[in-house]
């Protein structure tokens, strides 16, 4: 895995998550509730402040939860949540340590297909179906990694060139596009909401 990627718009960030797999899959743990961008970056700015040049499994799963938590919280906060955030990523980390030997690519390496590559995703933790697709999306888009069947396996942020997600973005235009559409899917949830609501009757 060595490609180059533009999803936290800041090129050391960017070749990290492109050379790292456990990066890429902190950088989508992390995407919820925060600017795309600001998520991507956290994998970066955790392994400078942990004195490394990548994050390591291991020594994450390992680390005192306290200490781990100051280290996202130090300003600027890698996370609205840093508290919370860090103990997913050990999380993240003890599965992987417990199930893949801390080895993050050995989730996709060898998979048979994407049905059996997207059960592996879902089963980690802080990986719901959504975020599960997203990332086999970003797998097969930008990363290389293609069984047999994962488009389909990722639903509609399979699709080429669908803007949907960050699966799409390999740069500004681009990430326009997918902020666009975002906008747009949060405008047609609250619309939704307040036609239901509004179906209600009074008491």
């Amino acid at each position: 895995m060595d490609v180059t990627l533009h999803l936290a718009q800041d090129p050391e960030a960017d070749r990290l998550l492109g050379r790292s797999p456990l990066a890429a899959l902190t950088g989508m743990l992390l995407d919820q509730q925060i600017p795309m961008e600001w998520a991507f970056k956290g994998p970066a700015t955790i392994a400078r402040r942990l004195g490394a040049d990548d994050l390591d499994a291991h020594l994450i799963a390992a680390y005192d939860p306290e200490a781990f938590a100051a280290v996202l919280s130090d300003k600027p906060a890698v996370h609205r949540y840093p508290g919370s955030m860090a103990g997913r990523i050990q999380q993240l980390c003890r599965y992987l340590v417990e199930h893949y030997d801390g080895d993050a690519e050995a989730v996709w390496r060898d998979v048979g297909d994407g049905g059996e590559l997207l059960k592996r995703l879902e089963d980690l933790p802080g990986f719901g179906k959504q975020k599960a697709q997203i990332f086999l999306a970003l797998l097969g888009k930008q990363l290389g990694v293609r069984p047999t069947g994962w488009r389909e396996a990722a639903g509609a942020y399979g699709e080429e060139k669908s803007f949907r997600s960050v699966a799409d973005i390999t740069g500004p235009e681009s990430l326009t596009k997918v902020r666009a559409h975002k906008q747009e899917m949060k405008a047609a949830a609250k619309s939704a909401k307040a036609a239901k609501s509004a179906k209600k009757p009074s008491a």
